[in-house]
């Protein structure tokens, strides 16, 4: 096995961090439990969302108003025990309205003047950038740059950003007038693209039952910032066998038409298929996911089971299929369905093998 960090062994890993796997899934299950003292279903977007965060991605939620986006992740914050912030993204918000501004301040004592930074609502650690696509591109910019580089640049002088930082961005899928789509290249910055999708009707009596009485759930915090960073470096070390890896690579190859050897129909359905960041980000989820299940490796189920947020903003149907009713997640099912998750002459380490086993 080669020094690649990805590809550890098991031996590799401290007995702290062996140690520490049983607690984490606890955690996890703490948090779920918390949430749905205030949150009636969703338990997919919530483990989506703290694959996310233990992942150190961002997530691009879509879905129409009134599902309680909001109020999940000020919940979710108030567990982990983060600043949150909303900031509401309207036609005539400028970029300085997210990231700060320096202003002029007066010495009074001595009469000087000097620049002094006054920080804007990204300065906290879990931001809802609320209807996202109701801002111009230029204050789009400005999220997605922070994002990025987790710092803000004003005056030539970097502040950089609180850890663990991680942005919630809403857009409706309705009511598409006065709005600015994110470009392709800057929604590939999102880790996932989570849909939240209307509740059962068991779900929704017990949100007309529980929303309309004097019922004020208190919800405890299981994880503190320090703790998170640490697992998120934690997730980071979780070792990912060379055939897992060759999955997730076939997964992503196989979106692009111009590859050798696609399926026919994603030549028929795709213009552009996803780049190198799904290959990293399928492989983030899948570690993150292992971990979250008590687990310090990954197999190919994990990577099958973040495809879909990972894939679908990053795949870009054609006509075709547009036409036929195709969606990026009809296509991302047939990949599933027909990408082998293993090929004659995959390897798979033996330092790992046991662990396949």
């Amino acid at each position: 096995m080669t020094g690649n960090r990805m590809a550890a062994a098991p031996d590799e890993l401290s007995r702290s961090e062996l140690d520490a796997l049983p607690a984490l899934k606890e955690a996890h299950l703490k948090i779920r439990a918390e949430l749905g003292k205030v949150i009636i279903g969703q338990q997919a977007v919530i483990d989506e969302l703290l694959l996310a965060i233990f992942s150190q991605g961002h997530c691009l939620l879509e879905g129409v108003p009134g599902l309680a986006k909001t109020l999940m992740v000020s919940t979710l914050a108030r567990c982990l025990q983060l600043d949150f912030n909303r900031i509401q993204f309207t036609p005539d918000l400028m970029p300085t309205d997210i990231t700060g501004t320096e202003v002029i301040q007066e010495d009074r004592a001595t009469g000087t003047r000097q620049f002094k930074f006054l920080r804007g609502p990204i300065f906290a650690n879990i931001i809802l950038a609320d209807e996202i696509n109701r801002t111009p591109p230029k204050t789009q910019a400005a999220l997605l740059e922070s994002m990025q580089e987790k710092q803000v640049t004003i005056g030539g002088e970097r502040h950089p950003l609180p850890a663990p930082f991680f942005v919630l961005a809403t857009q409706n899928p309705i009511e598409q007038e006065g709005t600015y789509t994110l470009p392709e290249a800057q929604q590939d910055r999102f880790m996932f693209k989570v849909f939240v999708r209307y509740p059962t009707y068991d779900e929704e009596f017990q949100i007309g039952a529980l929303t309309t009485a004097e019922y004020q759930p208190q919800v405890n915090a299981i994880l503190s910032a320090e703790e998170i960073v640490r697992l998120q470096k934690l997730v980071r070390r979780v070792p990912v066998a060379p055939h897992a890896i060759h999955y997730a690579l076939r997964l992503v190859r196989s979106t692009r038409v111009e590859e050798a050897d696609v399926p026919e129909f994603v030549s028929e359905w795709i213009s552009w298929g996803a780049g190198p960041r799904a290959v990293q980000y399928l492989l983030l989820g899948a570690k993150a996911r292992a971990v979250l299940d008590g687990r310090f490796f990954v197999n190919t189920e994990d990577i099958r089971a973040v495809a879909h947020p990972v894939l679908r903003h990053r795949i870009i149907t054609n006509f075709s299929a547009e036409s036929s009713g195709i969606t990026p997640d009809r296509v991302i099912d047939r990949l599933l369905s027909e990408v082998p998750d293993r090929r004659n002459g995959d390897d798979v380490a033996p330092q790992l093998a046991r662990a396949f086993n």
